[in-house]
């Protein structure tokens, strides 16, 4: 298959919500392999089809941790439910984390620590994950990606101007701005 360049923020596609699948083709099957290989060689946690410049429902997500080795799939038309959030700020060391649409840096976020995600896989059957905890972070932050927020609109405002400066300071923030895994130079 292929990697596939990934999206920077600024881009448009990131920042509008995405369509959902009607049909799960021979190019979906295409697509999500790709996916797949671009967020291994990335390597990211995660991946949704509007950061490789695909509109549609889709996205790729693969943890190894502690409670019991690989988690890995696709899910294609998701609806996520999760508990409220907790109030309080985050936890800068066990609640940041990092997008490959802003590669190389990471910011604290709060987020819910429990959710529920639908949606079918790449068979068309029907998929239903409940996760707690780091899983949870991931199954929302790439939902938020196929409703066109980055995980960088949800930063405070402390946190929001250092992503402004950062931006501005390589060029990123508008549309067109992508990098390739294994080909550019950035530390995802």
């Amino acid at each position: 298959m292929a990697v596939l360049p990934i999206r920077i923020m600024g881009d448009a596609g990131l920042h509008s919500p995405a369509a959902p699948v009607d049909e799960i083709t021979d190019e979906i099957r295409t697509l999500v392999a790709d996916m797949f290989d671009t967020m291994d060689a990335a390597p990211g946690v995660g991946l949704a089809a509007p950061q490789v410049g695909v509109s549609l429902r889709i996205y790729t997500y693969g943890y190894q941790d502690d409670d019991g080795g690989p988690w890995r799939g696709v899910i294609i038309n998701p609806e996520l439910w999760m508990r409220p959030i907790e109030p309080g700020a985050p936890d800068p060391e066990e609640e940041s984390e990092g997008c490959l649409s802003f590669p190389g840096e990471r910011f604290p976020l709060r987020r819910s620590d429990e959710v529920l995600v639908t949606g079918s896989d790449l068979d068309g059957n029907p998929v239903r994950i409940e996760v707690t905890g780091w899983r949870a972070r991931i199954m929302q932050h790439e939902y938020d990606h196929l409703d066109g927020i980055l995980y960088l609109d949800r930063l405070d405002d402390g946190e929001w101007k250092t992503v402004q400066k950062l931006a501005r300071k390589r060029g990123w923030g508008v549309t067109g701005q992508s990098w390739t895994p294994g080909v550019d130079d950035i530390d995802a």
